[in-house]
């Protein structure tokens, strides 16, 4: 079978498209920032998740926010080998 979609890489965000991220809710009953948050780490290159975090911090929306099993998005985000880009971003933030 054909793939249907394409994958797309280095899609340019607009400004809209990167604040869409700070109306996603959990649907799992984690905290609302915290998935916020991952959701962005997970979808954004570097560059625009700083704009994000711009963003979700003018809403003064809690950068050390925890998942279901006590974990930040920053502590996910320096296990990852190409995550010290957005853990430099986010305690840029205020993540500790």
């Amino acid at each position: 079978m054909k793939k249907d979609k394409q994958k797309i890489i280095d899609e340019v965000w607009t400004e809209d498209h990167v604040r869409s991220f700070l109306n996603f809710r959990p649907h799992d009953g984690s905290n609302e920032d915290f998935h916020i948050l991952l959701k962005a780490y997970q979808s954004m290159r570097a560059d625009d998740f700083a704009l994000f975090l711009g963003m979700f911090t003018e809403q003064q929306r809690d950068v050390n926010a925890a998942g279901r099993d006590g974990r930040t998005v920053l502590a996910i985000v320096s296990e990852h080998r190409n995550g010290s880009a957005y853990a430099d971003i986010l305690k840029s933030a205020g993540a500790a």
